[in-house]
């Protein structure tokens, strides 16, 4: 399909953001998990991501479609530093003052995770534990400057996002 926009559009913009920042404040699954047992558990090993926030994702947008000539390229954003999961959880703990670990899973443990506790299909679990294993083999290991270069300011970073947002209790 991205071939095609060149072709099909004369100004274009493809945004191809990172893993979300919000998937630990949020309901998401790791956010509930944070603030059930204090835990992040996944099959990314010592795998880094550029997570990026939700807000630079918007205002990457809004600069895109609001400047007299679109950029006419995909445009990969991310964070402005790579994070372990390991890292998250240090991260998390220092400033929620609550104890976060990353308990370290397998592939198979994953997906039967998601599948029994979170009740995915399992073909959909399978899915999601593969792109943890991705990121475990360095898939997702990059930043970019996309987000600086395009708002005039720099990405959030992932202990910013939290002081906003934290998952602090299981009353949030």
């Amino acid at each position: 399909m991205h071939q095609c926009l060149p072709d099909l559009f004369e100004q274009w913009a493809v945004l191809r953001p990172s893993w979300f920042m919000q998937n630990f404040t949020g309901t998401h699954m790791h956010a509930a998990g944070i603030r059930a047992d204090g835990t992040i558990r996944s099959a990314t090993a010592g795998g880094r991501v550029g997570f990026v926030d939700a807000d630079d994702i918007a205002a990457t947008a809004v600069h895109a479609l609001t400047v007299g000539h679109a950029p006419n390229t995909d445009l990969v954003l991310t964070g402005p530093e790579a994070l372990g999961y390991d890292d998250i959880a240090a991260i998390t703990t220092e400033v929620t003052g609550r104890p976060v670990v990353h308990r370290h899973l397998s592939y198979e443990e994953m997906r039967d995770h998601l599948t029994l506790t979170a009740l995915i299909p399992p073909e959909f679990a399978a899915m999601l534990a593969g792109l943890d294993r991705a990121i475990a083999e360095g898939a997702e290991d990059r930043v970019t400057d996309t987000v600086q270069r395009l708002t005039g300011r720099p990405a959030r970073t992932f202990r910013a996002h939290l002081e906003r947002s934290a998952p602090v209790s299981s009353g949030q």
